[in-house]
């Protein structure tokens, strides 16, 4: 990937003019947050840099809340009425002599009760709590919790239902300090240690996904200190698949991939050895070097990821959108490292929301930086997976990601401040938020951010303390910011001590006495900059700071019945009294030309690109075509044999051979988020240029 920028009227030497900061501030440049002897993790344990709060302490605002509103009135939160997996009678999750439930229940509790919580609700909060009260009073006499389940082999417990439990039961801890999910862990783990090793964690998923059980021992050691769990993290490691393999990876599921990525990291913290810390970022990175080469964060597995099948118009499944939030939210906490909140960010900005309905009521199995049809036919083998659905907006979209999916935005609230090791706070991710948390000395303080972030540049963040206290405050400054970053006190701009590195993210450490009513502002200025994917035939994407473009395709929706087997998925099942048409599904056409080349310049930025900014949506809601608060107009040449294939999908990009139109239009752009369909890679409109383009 080359990238290009440009700044417009924004100098880069602005820290030359800025006031001096006051006497008893120190604002320093760090790639970390501090790591004190007595900070981290649980000793013998390593990293652990930051800290999440407890479920609630992060209280979202603006347009983060009116999303965790729609969700809880959308499908994740009315999804125990409609799915059939979720119904009381006969739940093995309920009752030993239950017969369904299995993955189901536990996906769609770990999202379902952070959002409860989250939000106070008493209605939702008594709903969990039924499902958490039935796992801790339905302990097995060996220490094994939930159904009991084998994996291929009768010998061979099927351990991986029981893992997002372990997470939602973490959640429940947090919010109620219910000791008995202590002990119950605690036995669970002991269990696990008896198991045999050539029967431990073998079989289709749990061997990919042991990470998050490993975790799951980190999260309870840190709490209990009880050493004898700890054997338990080198014998999951030792269980499953190897994701310390040199330049690949053991398997190339898409969702596998989003959670099973971070394992060695996990290891890491037990063992201290930098080279599984190492294997993590080199599993990100090889997973994008062969499929990754796409705006949008994610990659082109559809469902599982396939030779040569590397174009935008290839998709990730929702449920590995949300795994990979998830996985980075946890490798920003044991490592400190701001470069995964830059991608979480990238992911939740630019393909989360476009995976869903805006009432999130339905949702997208497969979601591609570049596609101009999202309808219900099979279109194998241009995705991968024989199956009607795929693409459609359905409430049953595929009964993983239907219960899977509510973990994404609450987790992501969980995680914008975390806590310091050295007694601080750090502001991680960006949006509107009240965080309340206790600092250094043990007060407690209140800090509010203000901010339409990523639709403005400016964020503004205000200390509530009833007595003078001294912490650290850690923000954030992203790559993309990093030679542009302004920070500002009280008023008065202030120079910090040390470089920022160009398109390397770090943090503004501020260390003062703060009072109340002190008031931060950071200011990120956004460019325009482009990213040319030399593999994917030189194709350019536009972004605006953390936000990537899109071509602004006009939707047209049709109403379809989400019982038709037509356009849904045959693994999905409604409740018997469920009323279905309060429940629709939805296939979108292109209502709009879309198939369009990118006019750019020689630094292959676009040409005659212009912003404009629009109010502020009424709803709150910025991520769809009638609400998003920017739009973007700049030039392009039609290709008019760039269509549909053969199975009526999106057809790959053309070479630069193809003919372009003569004539340039003006074409309009919106960030990718907002557009259900988009098209975010383009071709370049210059057919004589000349760029990386390997496959041609």
């Amino acid at each position: 990937m080359q990238v290009s920028k440009l700044f417009g009227m924004m100098a880069l030497g602005l820290f030359a003019t800025m006031g001096v900061q006051a006497q008893e501030t120190m604002v320093s440049i760090v790639e970390s947050p501090d790591m004190t002897a007595s900070g981290g993790y649980r000793a013998p344990l390593h990293g652990g840099y930051l800290r999440k709060l407890p479920v609630g302490r992060v209280q979202p605002r603006g347009w983060l809340r009116e999303i965790l509103h729609r969700q809880r009135s959308g499908l994740n939160g009315q999804l125990g009425t409609v799915s059939a997996w979720l119904d009381k009678r006969s739940n093995q999750w309920l009752s030993d002599r239950g017969d369904h439930g299995w993955e189901e229940v536990p996906y769609w509790l770990r999202g379902y009760s952070s959002l409860a919580y989250i939000l106070d609700d008493e209605e939702m909060k008594q709903e969990a709590e039924v499902w958490f009260e039935a796992v801790l009073t339905h302990l097995k006499a060996n220490g094994e919790l939930g159904p009991s389940g084998t994996d291929g082999d009768p010998n061979t417990p099927d351990l991986w239902a029981k893992m997002p439990m372990l997470w939602a039961l973490q959640t429940y801890y947090e919010a109620t300090a219910d000791e008995r999910v202590l002990t119950a862990m605690t036995n669970y783990f002991k269990w696990e240690l008896t198991i045999a090793d050539d029967h431990f964690l073998k079989g289709l998923w749990q061997s990919k996904r042991g990470g998050d059980n490993e975790w799951s021992v980190v999260w309870l050691y840190n709490h209990t200190g009880d050493e004898a769990i700890l054997p338990l993290i080198d014998k999951l490691h030792r269980g499953g698949v190897d994701w310390t393999m040199k330049d690949d990876l053991p398997n190339w599921h898409g969702v596998n991939v989003a959670q099973g990525f971070r394992e060695p990291a996990t290891y890491y913290v037990l063992n201290g050895d930098e080279r599984m810390l190492q294997a993590a970022y080199d599993n990100h990175h090889t997973m994008r070097q062969r499929y990754g080469q796409v705006p949008g964060g994610m990659y082109g597995a559809d469902e599982n990821a396939r030779q040569g099948y590397i174009d935008p118009r290839q998709g990730t499944e929702t449920c590995a959108v949300v795994e990979q939030m998830a996985s980075d939210e946890l490798m920003m906490g044991i490592t400190g490292d701001p470069f995964w909140a830059d991608h979480c960010e990238q992911v939740a900005f630019n393909t989360l929301p476009a995976a869903m309905t805006s009432d999130m009521r339905a949702l997208r199995y497969i979601t591609s930086p570049n596609m101009a049809i999202s309808d219900g036919k099979n279109h194998a083998p241009s995705i991968d997976n024989s199956l009607r659905g795929m693409l459609s907006m359905s409430p049953f979209s595929s009964r993983c990601c239907q219960h899977n999916h509510g973990m994404g935005w609450p987790y992501f609230t969980e995680h914008l401040v975390m806590g310091t090791s050295d007694g601080g706070l750090c502001a991680m991710l960006y949006a509107a938020n009240e965080t309340t948390s206790q600092v250094a000395d043990g007060q407690t303080v209140r800090m509010t951010v203000d901010t339409h972030y990523p639709f403005e540049e400016e964020i503004r963040m205000t200390i509530h303390t009833d007595l003078p206290v001294s912490f650290p405050l850690y923000l954030r400054i992203p790559a993309w910011a990093s030679g542009a970053s302004i920070l500002s006190i009280n008023g008065q701009p202030v120079v910090p001590s040390g470089a920022l590195r160009q398109g390397r993210a770090a943090y503004y450490k501020v260390q003062r006495e703060w009072t109340d009513g002190d008031q931060v502002v950071l200011t990120l200025p956004m460019a325009i900059t482009t990213d040319v994917w030399p593999q994917n035939k030189g194709s350019i994407s536009v972004n605006y700071g953390p936000l990537t473009l899109s071509l602004r395709i006009e939707e047209r929706l049709k109403q379809r019945d989400s019982s038709d087997p037509e356009i849904v998925q045959d693994d999905s099942h409604w409740q018997e009294s469920v009323d279905k048409s309060r429940w629709p599904a939805y296939e979108l056409f292109a209502d709009s030309p879309w198939n369009y080349a990118l006019s750019v310049d020689d630094q292959n930025l676009p040409l005659d690109i212009t912003v404009s900014r629009k109010p502020w949506p009424a709803d709150n809601y910025p991520f769809t075509l009638e609400s998003v608060p920017l739009e973007f107009t700049a030039k392009g040449r039609k290709i008019p044999a760039w269509g549909f294939d053969a199975t009526g999908m999106t057809d790959v990009l053309p070479t630069r051979f193809v003919p372009r139109a003569t004539e340039v239009e003006t074409i309009r752009l919106v960030p990718m988020g907002a557009a259900r369909l988009r098209m975010s890679a383009f071709p370049r409109a210059d057919i004589n240029a000349t760029t990386p383009d390997c496959e041609e």
